[in-house]
C-alpha cells in the first residue's frame, strides 16, 4: 500500500467518526478534558495541577468544588490517566482489522464515486460529439455557400465555447478517475503503517493527539478502581463499543501524593 492510499484510509478513519472535534476548539491542555466524567455523581473529571506544576491529576468536578465527603471519587495520575486510555485507543482503534476494513470500505465508496465519475463522462463525451456534428454541419453550409461566414460566426463561436468547456470537464472527470481508486495492502504494509499511527499518537501535537481521541472515544467513566471507556467506532453499524479496566493509581490523599 501507497503512503498516498494509507493517507486516504486514515482520512476516512477519522471522517466516519461521529464526532470528530477540531483541535482549534480545545483549550485545556489535558489529554483527556471534557471525555473524563466521574461515575459516582455524573460530573466532569477536571484537570488540576498541583505543587507549582510538579503534579497534575484529574478530580471530580463535585469533590474540587464542594469539598471532601462530597463525592467518593479518587484523584488520578494525570500522566498515568491519559497513558492509559491512549494505550486502549491503539489495541481498539489502530489495528489491522480496522485498517483493512476502512481500505475495503474506501474502495467501494471509490467504486460508487467511479460509477458516477463515469456516467458524467459519457454525458460529457455524448455532448462533444454534439457539438462536433453541429459545427461539421456549419463548415459543411459554409463550403456550399449557402449561407455567409457573417451569419454563422456568432454560432460557430457560441458551439466553440461550449466545445470548449466540455473537454475541459472531459479532462477533470478522467483524472478523477484515475485517481479514485484504492489499492488493498499486504499484511506486512498494514503492519508498518499501523505501527507508524500508533507511534503518531504518542509523538505528535498535543492537539492533534487530543482531536484524534476525540474522534473515537465517546466517553471515560471513572468509578471506584474502574474506568469504563466507550467508544464511537467508524465502521459500520457505528455503534458504541464499551471497555472496562482498572483504575490508575490514585495520587492524592489529603494533599499528599504518591503514585
Amino acid at each position: 500500500m501507497s503512503r498516498e492510499t494509507f493517507q486516504a484510509a486514515q482520512k476516512a478513519l477519522a471522517e466516519r467518526a461521529p464526532k470528530v472535534v477540531h483541535p482549534r476548539r480545545m483549550s485545556s491542555r489535558y489529554l483527556l478534558s471534557g471525555l473524563a466524567r466521574c461515575g459516582h455523581c455524573g460530573k466532569a473529571l477536571v484537570g488540576q495541577d498541583a505543587k507549582g506544576g510538579k503534579f497534575a491529576y484529574y478530580v471530580c468536578g463535585t469533590l474540587l468544588k464542594k469539598g471532601p465527603k462530597t463525592c467518593p471519587a479518587k484523584y488520578l495520575s494525570a500522566p498515568k490517566f491519559e497513558a492509559l486510555v491512549i494505550d486502549k485507543v491503539k489495541e481498539s482503534i489502530l489495528t489491522e482489522d480496522n485498517l483493512r476494513e476502512i481500505v475495503r470500505l474506501v474502495n467501494e465508496e471509490m467504486d460508487a464515486t467511479c460509477s458516477e465519475y463515469r456516467g458524467k463522462l459519457e454525458t460529457v463525451s455524448a455532448g462533444i460529439a454534439d457539438v462536433n456534428q453541429r459545427l461539421e454541419r456549419l463548415y459543411d453550409a459554409l463550403e456550399t455557400g449557402k449561407v455567409t461566414m457573417d451569419d454563422l460566426s456568432p454560432r460557430i463561436q457560441e458551439l466553440r465555447e461550449r466545445q470548449k468547456q466540455l473537454n475541459a470537464a472531459k479532462w477533470e472527470l478522467e483524472a478523477l478517475l484515475a485517481d479514485r481508486h484504492l489499492e488493498m495492502a499486504d499484511e506486512k504494509t498494514v503492519r508498518r503503517f499501523i505501527e507508524e499511527l500508533r507511534a503518531l499518537l504518542g509523538e505528535s501535537p498535543f492537539a492533534e493527539r487530543r482531536s484524534f481521541i476525540r474522534s473515537f472515544v465517546d466517553e471515560v467513566k471513572v468509578t471506584g478502581d474502574q474506568v469504563v471507556l466507550t467508544y464511537t467506532l467508524p465502521m459500520p453499524p457505528k455503534e458504541l463499543t464499551v471497555e472496562a479496566m482498572p483504575v490508575p493509581p490514585i495520587v492524592q490523599y489529603g494533599g499528599r501524593y504518591r503514585t
